[in-house]
């Protein structure tokens, strides 16, 4: 099965997960392009120093410091740089000139002749024809039990709003927010995790649960779970507020 990953240059979590990805996908399955949009962590395009002056005004001094010196140590380094992992893993990058959804843009996609699209932190909301490009359809891995949690951030609401337990969806996309009929779900105790290692355990069993959703595809063996809307809910950005009432619970972010 021929796979093409959309995702976004996220520089802190994402090619490490891709790595342990790559090394448990399925037999007969192969990644052949990989999609990379720009960060847009607050669900919409800014400038950097918009983006930067917003994780200060919201998160404070310390998550701010903690977080740009990672920033800096994945631009100087290779082991988390997404971009020199593609290379070194003979895995072409498809570099799109206008949105993704633009005939341009499906076009050269669809010159890859995928199977099956995987989305993994996918920023934008895909329409029909990216959504009918590949014979299998479009996955996407999102980091709660939905049909909760919908939207940005479920790390963080789960533990601002003291859940026990968390969890993985992969689901085909729809036209919606979260909404596709899900896959493969994968449930975990929160404990005292601070957010940054459910992030890490999430994202691993992420990818675990995206390489069985390729198997079942594969195998025609998918069995559908209901992504039922009457159940769901949805978060957008915290605001100041939500993270001193995550502190507030005694919850950490590192």
């Amino acid at each position: 099965m021929r796979i093409i990953i959309i995702t976004q240059n996220e520089p802190f979590f994402l090619t490490k997960s891709l790595r342990y990805l790559l090394s448990i996908l399925p037999d007969k399955s192969e990644v052949v392009g990989c999609v990379i949009a720009d960060v847009s962590p607050f669900g919409k395009k800014e400038s950097f120093f918009t983006k930067a002056k917003k994780t200060y005004d919201i998160f404070g001094l310390n998550f701010f410091i903690y977080y740009s010196l990672k920033f800096l140590k994945s631009k100087v380094g290779s082991k988390n740089n997404l971009f020199k992992f593609l290379i070194s893993e003979s895995i072409p990058l498809i570099t799109l000139d206008e949105p993704i959804n633009k005939p341009q843009s499906v076009n050269k996609i669809k010159s890859f002749q995928p199977d099956l699209l995987v989305s993994i932190l996918g920023n934008q909301i895909f329409k029909s024809p990216i959504l009918n490009l590949a014979p299998k359809g479009c996955i996407n891995l999102h980091t709660a039990l939905l049909p909760k949690y919908r939207g940005l951030m479920p790390s963080f609401w789960v533990m601002r709003n003291n859940e026990k337990k968390t969890g993985v969806s992969v689901f085909f996309v729809d036209k919606g927010i979260d909404s596709g009929p899900i896959i493969v779900q994968t449930e975990v105790e929160i404990g005292n995790r601070t957010q940054q290692e459910l992030i890490i355990l999430t994202k691993r069993l992420g990818m675990e649960a995206i390489a069985k959703s390729i198997d079942l595809i594969q195998k025609d063996e998918v069995k559908l779970i209901e992504n039922d809307p009457s159940k769901k809910t949805y978060f957008t950005f915290p605001t100041r507020q939500d993270v001193l009432e995550f502190k507030k619970n005694g919850k950490k972010f590192f």
